[in-house]
C-alpha cells in the first residue's frame, strides 16, 4: 500500500485524521528527544540544539493542528489515540538499533562516538522521508480543502535535510555510503509501517 492512497482516507475522517496527526507528533517528539538522549553535555552544537527544539516544536505544532479535526480529540500519546500505535512506536527505534549494530561492524564505534554517529545518520534518514512525506500530505491537504497545514513543517525539513548533509561531511569521507545504508534501513521500516496503517484503517471499517 502506498501512502498516497491512504491519505484521502485518512483525512475525509476526522476522528483518524486526528489520529494521524498525533501519530506524527508522536514519533516527531521521539525522534527530538533521541536527539537530545545523544547530546554530549560538553561540546553539543548550536545544530544539535536547533534541530532538537525545531523536532519538538513540529510535534507541538502538529498537536495543536488536531483541534482542526474536531474538540478533544486525542489528548495524549496512548494507544487508543494512535493510528498502528505498535509499530509507530517500534520504527523509528528499530532504525537507531538497526544503524548502531551497522556503525559498530563497519566502523567499531562505541560510546559517545557511536551515539554521534548514530545520531547523524538516523535523523539524515528520516530528514530524507520527511521531506517525501510532509509534501505528499499537504498535497492531499489541499486537494481535501483541508484546514490543516504543514507547510512550516516542510520548510524546516528541508533545511534540516542540509544541514545533515554538511555534519555527515565532516563526519566521514564515505558518509554517502553510510547514509546510504542508513536510507535503505529506514525504506525498510517505513513501507512496514505503511503496511501497518492500511491494517489498521481497513480492520476499524470492517466492523
Amino acid at each position: 500500500m502506498e501512502l498516497n492512497k491512504l491519505l484521502p482516507q485518512i483525512i475525509a475522517d476526522n476522528e483518524l485524521h486526528a489520529k494521524w496527526l498525533n501519530t506524527l507528533s508522536l514519533m516527531e517528539n521521539t525522534g527530538a528527544r533521541k536527539i537530545s538522549a545523544s547530546e554530549d553535555p560538553l561540546t553539543v552544537t548550536y545544530i544539535i540544539l536547533k534541530h532538537a527544539a525545531e523536532e519538538h516544536r513540529h510535534a507541538f505544532y502538529l498537536k495543536k493542528q488536531i483541534e482542526k479535526a474536531g474538540k478533544d480529540l486525542c489528548p495524549t500519546y496512548a494507544a487508543e489515540y494512535l493510528i498502528a500505535p505498535a509499530y509507530s512506536r517500534y520504527y523509528l527505534n528499530q532504525l537507531d538499533i538497526d544503524v548502531c549494530r551497522y556503525l559498530k561492524k563497519e566502523m567499531a564505534l562505541s560510546g559517545a562516538e557511536l551515539r554521534f554517529a548514530a545520531y547523524l545518520l538516523v535523523t539524515y534518514a528520516i530528514e530524507v522521508r520527511a521531506d517525501e512525506l510532509y509534501p505528499v500530505y499537504q498535497e492531499a491537504l489541499d486537494n481535501a480543502e483541508s484546514k490543516v497545514n504543514v507547510k512550516s513543517i516542510i520548510l524546516e525539513e528541508e533545511g534540516h535535510l542540509e544541514e545533515m548533509m554538511a555534519q555527515l561531511k565532516k563526519f566521514s569521507p564515505d558518509w554517502s555510503l553510510h547514509a546510504e545504508k542508513a536510507v535503505e534501513f529506514e525504506s525498510t521500516l517505513f513501507s512496514d509501517w505503511v503496511n501497518a496503517l492500511a491494517l489498521e484503517i481497513k480492520n476499524s471499517r470492517s466492523f
